[in-house]
């Protein structure tokens, strides 16, 4: 990485004689005292850098100014920085290239320091040394078994298959030890692969797809009720909805009868006053 820095020239003295003098201006403190009339018998006094030495108290003569630094006693310099990423390096992390900030005469030279950015992925997400991976299985394979390919971050192929009778339930985790990210400083030892399955369900069924499903799974606890127990019910007829809208509605009609009801009451609590005696 190309990196542009002030460095002292070898001389540091800014000038072709090595001579410098003491600033007319702030007479050689750098500071130079400004007075302001704010009124009558008021005055502001206030303290800031000499501009004409930049705050160095001392100045060079234009024609001893040095040609090559221009009288600033350091020249500029383009430089290139290489940046070695270890692997398990965490978001956040900072790489310190000592002394290789600007220089300058006098001065203790900073540091430069690059912080890492960790750029998003499609598909993976990173906790600490751990990925993890989201994929959605049909009912049928959620049911009966599944197997498919995952392309890793290294470009491997992974092959990823439930075990025979294996029921994958909703918003169930599986864990594969090894294949997260690399640990800093230990790159041979690397977190877990962990993959999150959701299940897709039919949006309906016919029914003779429902009476062979009833062949092989559990029985309905429904169909357990009697005929008089379900007369005795009252029948209710369900709907779609969409729980996050359905809350920010109810949430908005309530702060529109918070508010009338605030109007309607004179904008708050009345005043209790103290009786007179």
């Amino acid at each position: 990485m190309a990196h542009q820095r002030s460095y002292p020239f070898p001389a540091i003295k800014g000038s072709k004689s090595g001579a410098s003098m003491k600033c007319p201006v702030c007479q050689g403190s750098g500071m130079k005292i400004s007075i302001r009339q704010l009124g009558p018998s008021m005055i502001q006094q206030m303290q800031h850098p000499c501009n004409d030495c930049k705050g160095t108290g001392e100045t060079i003569n234009d024609k001893d100014r040095c040609t090559q630094c221009k009288g600033e006693k350091v020249v500029q310099e383009k430089k290139v920085l290489e940046v070695n990423v270890d692997k398990g390096m965490q978001n956040g992390q900072r790489i310190t290239f000592p002394g290789e900030a600007d220089e300058a005469p006098d001065t203790v030279t900073g540091d430069i320091v690059f912080i890492l950015q960790q750029k998003e992925h499609p598909k993976y997400k990173r906790k600490g040394d751990d990925i993890f991976y989201e994929h959605t299985l049909s009912l049928t394979e959620a049911l009966c078994g599944f197997q498919f390919i995952l392309t890793h971050l290294d470009g491997r192929q992974l092959l990823i298959k439930s075990q025979p009778g294996e029921v994958v339930k909703p918003d169930q985790f599986k864990a594969i030890n090894d294949e997260g990210m690399p640990m800093y400083q230990r790159p041979f030892m690397k977190g877990k692969l962990y993959i999150h399955f959701t299940v897709e369900f039919p949006d309906s069924l016919s029914p003779e797809q429902c009476k062979a499903l009833e062949t092989v799974l559990p029985p309905r606890a429904g169909a357990q009720l009697t005929d008089m127990e379900i007369d005795e019910c009252e029948e209710t007829t369900m709907h779609d909805v969409n729980i996050e809208e359905e809350m920010r509605r109810k949430q908005a009609q309530s702060q529109e009868a918070y508010d009338e009801d605030d109007d309607m009451h004179g904008g708050g609590a009345q005043r209790v006053q103290c009786a007179q005696q």
